[in-house]
C-alpha cells in the first residue's frame, strides 16, 4: 500500500490515463506496444472467452452472469435496435453486441487498478500495464471508424449506390445549390462517427482524471481529514464511473443504431 501510494505521490494524475510505450527486451524493435493495446487486447480475449461460456448454458430459467448477458442482449435487440431498423433488426445485432461488449469491457477494466497491483507486485519493476483504452482517441477514432464503415455500407446495401446517392441529400432544383449541399452532408457523414469518437474519449479520460487526482491527494496529504474526504471522494466519483462506462458504451451503440437506421431507411 505504500508503494503504491508513493507511486501515486511521484507522478501527475494524467500518468494514469495517457498512453505509455512498454519496452520489454524480448519484443523485436519493430513492435511498439503500449499499455492501451494490450488492454485492447486483454479486452477482445475475455469477450472470446467469457461470452461463448454464458451462451453455452441451456437453463430453462438464465441464472447468474447468463442472466446479466442476456437482460443486457434483450435490452440492445428489443429497445435500442428494433425500433429504429425494424426488420432488419438482425442483420446487425452481431455488429451492435459486439461493438457494446467491446466498450463495455475496456471501460470496466480501465476501473480496475492494474497498473498500481503489478507495480507493487513487482516492486517497481514493471510499470502502466493497465489503463483505459477508451481514454486513447485512436482507439475511439478505430471504433468510429469501423460506425461510418458501417453505416454507409449498410446504406449502400439497402438502397443500392445510385439511389444511396440520391437520397443523400434533399431535392434541390440547381446543380450549384446541389453541390454545396453533397459537400454539407459529407461533412455531416464525417462529424458523426468524430462525435461518437470523442464523447467516449472525453468521457472516460476525465473521471479517470478526477480518480486520480483524488488519490493522489490521499497519498501526498498529510492531514487524516483531508485524506479521508480524498479517498471517500474517490468512492463516489468510482462508482459514478462504473455507471458511465455502462451509459457510454450504450451511447456509442444507441447512436451508431441511429446513423445506421437513417441509412438503411431513409424514408424515416
Amino acid at each position: 500500500m505504500l508503494l503504491f501510494a508513493l507511486m501515486l505521490a511521484q507522478e501527475n494524475p494524467l500518468s494514469h490515463v495517457v498512453q505509455h510505450e512498454l519496452h520489454w527486451g524480448f519484443l523485436p524493435d519493430w513492435l511498439h506496444l503500449n499499455n492501451h493495446m494490450l488492454m485492447v487486447v486483454l479486452a477482445g480475449i475475455l469477450m472470446v472467452i467469457i461470452l461463448p461460456l454464458v451462451a453455452r448454458q441451456r437453463l430453462m430459467v438464465p441464472r447468474g452472469l447468463r442472466n446479466f448477458f442476456e437482460a443486457i442482449c434483450l435490452f440492445i435487440r428489443e429497445e435500442v435496435a428494433r425500433p429504429v431498423l425494424g426488420h432488419n433488426t438482425d442483420k446487425f445485432m452481431p455488429y451492435l453486441w459486439t461493438t457494446f461488449f467491446f466498450i463495455l469491457f475496456c471501460n470496466l477494466l480501465g476501473m480496475i487498478p492494474l497498473d498500481g497491483i503489478i507495480y507493487a507486485l513487482t516492486l517497481g519493476k514493471l510499470q502502466h500495464i493497465g489503463g483505459t483504452a477508451t481514454a486513447n482517441i485512436w482507439v475511439t477514432g478505430t471504433l468510429a471508424g469501423f460506425a461510418f464503415l458501417m453505416i454507409h455500407y449498410s446504406g449502400i446495401r439497402a438502397q443500392g449506390l445510385k439511389l444511396y446517392l440520391k437520397n443523400f441529400i434533399p431535392d434541390v432544383p440547381t446543380i450549384p445549390l446541389k453541390a454545396l449541399m453533397y459537400f454539407l452532408e459529407f461533412v455531416g457523414a464525417l462529424v458523426k462517427p468524430f462525435a461518437l469518437a470523442i464523447r467516449l474519449f472525453a468521457n472516460m479520460m476525465a473521471g479517470h482524471t478526477v480518480i486520480g487526482a483524488l488519490m493522489g491527494l490521499t497519498a501526498i496529504s498529510g492531514h487524516w481529514g483531508v485524506a479521508g474526504a480524498s479517498i471517500v471522494g474517490s468512492a463516489a466519483i468510482g462508482l459514478l464511473e462504473l455507471f458511465v462506462a455502462f451509459l457510454q458504451a450504450y451511447i456509442f451503440t444507441y447512436l451508431t443504431t441511429l446513423f445506421i437506421g437513417a441509412a438503411v431507411h431513409p424514408e424515416h
